[in-house]
């Protein structure tokens, strides 16, 4: 095998090695963008009701709560998926 030949392989693979890990790159950057974002926003609502006034007849302390499980479940599914 030539010279030429035997870079043109090697360029050639380094090319494909590339793509392929940029590719993976991608791949997990993006992994779960929806279970994030829901996450972000179940967040900041916790945070929005924790500046409220308190006297709303036990509701706001019962959303918090909830909010939190909410949170904690969302962290669990992005556990579960990620584990494949």
């Amino acid at each position: 095998m030539n010279a030429w030949k035997l870079s043109t392989i090697v360029f050639a693979s380094l090319f494909v090695a590339t793509i392929a890990t940029d590719r993976v790159a991608t791949a997990d950057a993006e992994r779960q963008p929806h279970m994030k974002a829901a996450l972000a926003h179940l967040e900041k609502a916790v945070n929005q009701l924790d500046k409220a006034t308190a006297d709303k007849g036990g509701h706001r302390v019962k959303a918090m709560d909830l909010t939190r499980q909410a949170i904690e479940q969302v962290k669990k599914g992005i556990e579960f998926d990620n584990r494949k």
